[in-house]
């Protein structure tokens, strides 16, 4: 397709959340000298942190670089699940349903974490609890789904069953897959307004929030902190690393162990009543069992598909991958060949090596990073989990709380290495559609 007729005219290279509420700096503070906590990082993570953290009469204050949010935290798609993704490993060995139990428990109290707290402080957020489907990119992957769906709703009360092929378009209006599965504990919302329900949360509570305030350098000074910044230096008695897949140089130890891998959107014009109302029927969201993951939903007003995917492993320009995911995107749904799109963008989300969330604590530093794709409900839970750990009001490990958290004596942060994966991804994907 050619270029004048893949972009609409007002199209902007920038989140379609945006259009709702795009981040944007806060009122200027002063540094405090001291601080009981300090919080590096304003995105889903650190304000659930400061959240429980305030609630329970402890005094913090987060900082970000640039503008709260500005992250991952309004920039991803918006799909939430309670541990479809746990244990589901692309390199290394998938995790056994006994190995896997405690994580989707945990993650099912990720999923109730979210739910409760959308409701109980009325944050508008179009929160929809519609449902999850995951399509299957071959037969075998449809088969593994049946020996699945049994630890799935045992652990982390999924309420996931199998549609078969014949079945497939009651869940979506495509042929594309091998059946799926349908996972029924899931939810869509939009993501830059959850966002801020949690800034106005902390800011109608009066918790300090430092935009534009870089962190330069952490020096610990006996059991404490001193956090070193572009506008002045806190002293701290500890400190919470909340940067996910924006972990930088601050913080080596954990930058070598976080993968930063771009995910890329699309969001397509409003498309014809008839037309957006087949393409998930039941307002389900969606993603598939390819290594090259595609994943999707309508906006929030039923008018629009919002269409992610890994359309190049690394970082590049949104725009220049546009045309990948668009291709993606009419492959399972043909109807919408000459739809334009109005908005592309990216943002980073945090792999760990072995493709698992983490929280704990190293070198003294209390840390929640990650998310590996699934960060709206997870790095909510694990920023609110390590402030439970900090208070002392745990009353058991969290699953996520490992004292493992592992790197690898070839990865310093750079990843070179991404599009060789990338290449790995595509081919083992081919040889599964060809041949299982």
């Amino acid at each position: 397709m050619a270029k004048h007729s893949l972009f609409h005219p007002d199209f902007k290279a920038k989140p379609f959340w945006w259009e709702a509420y795009e981040p944007r700096p806060l009122p200027e503070i002063d540094l405090p000298k001291e601080a009981r906590i300090v919080i590096v990082g304003a995105g889903y993570a650190g304000l659930s942190a400061a959240l429980e953290l305030h609630n329970h009469g402890i005094e913090c204050i987060v900082l970000d670089a640039n503008e709260p949010g500005y992250g991952g935290s309004s920039r991803n798609g918006g799909m939430v699940s309670g541990g479809v993704n746990v244990g589901k490993r692309y390199l290394a060995k998938a995790m056994s349903p006994d190995e896997a139990a405690p994580y989707l428990n945990d993650a099912a109290d990720a999923f109730s974490h979210i739910e409760a707290l959308i409701e109980r402080e009325k944050i508008e957020c179009n929160w929809t609890k519609s449902g999850y489907f995951l399509g299957a990119w071959c037969k075998s992957h449809y088969d593994s789904m049946a020996s699945k769906m049994d630890t799935l709703n045992e652990n982390a009360q999924s309420e996931a069953y199998l549609v078969p092929p014949e079945r497939q378009r009651e869940e979506i209006g495509s042929d594309y897959y091998r059946g799926g599965m349908v996972i029924g504990r899931a939810a869509i919302l939009h993501p830059a307004l959850y966002f801020k329900g949690l800034l106005d949360l902390c800011t109608a509570k009066g918790i300090r929030i430092a935009s534009k305030t870089p962190v330069n350098k952490l020096t610990p000074t006996g059991p404490n902190w001193t956090v070193e910044t572009s506008r002045g230096t806190i002293k701290a008695n500890d400190v919470i690393i909340a940067t996910n897949g924006y972990t930088g140089d601050v913080t080596p130890q954990f930058k070598r162990r976080v993968v930063p891998v771009g995910s890329y959107i699309i969001a397509t014009e409003e498309l014809p009543p008839e037309i957006a109302t087949s393409l998930s029927p039941k307002n389900r969201s969606i993603a598939d069992t390819r290594r090259v993951l595609t994943y999707y939903r309508m906006s929030p007003d039923g008018k629009r598909l919002i269409f992610g995917g890994r359309a190049k492993f690394g970082h590049t320009d949104p725009v220049e991958t546009a045309s990948i995911l668009y291709e993606f995107m009419t492959d399972r749904f043909p109807q919408l060949k000459g739809v334009s799109i109005t908005h592309a963008w990216t943002g980073n989300v945090a792999f760990t090596l072995d493709e698992m969330p983490h929280m704990g604590k190293m070198d003294n530093l209390h840390f929640a990073l990650g998310c590996n794709g699934s960060g709206v409900a997870m790095m909510s839970y694990l920023g609110h989990q390590t402030a439970r750990k900090i208070i002392g009001l745990s009353n058991k490990i969290c699953a996520f709380d490992q004292p493992e958290f592992p790197d690898h004596p070839m990865y310093n942060g750079s990843t070179w290495f991404l599009p060789w994966i990338g290449r790995y991804f595509r081919t083992r994907d081919w040889v599964d559609r060809q041949f299982n």
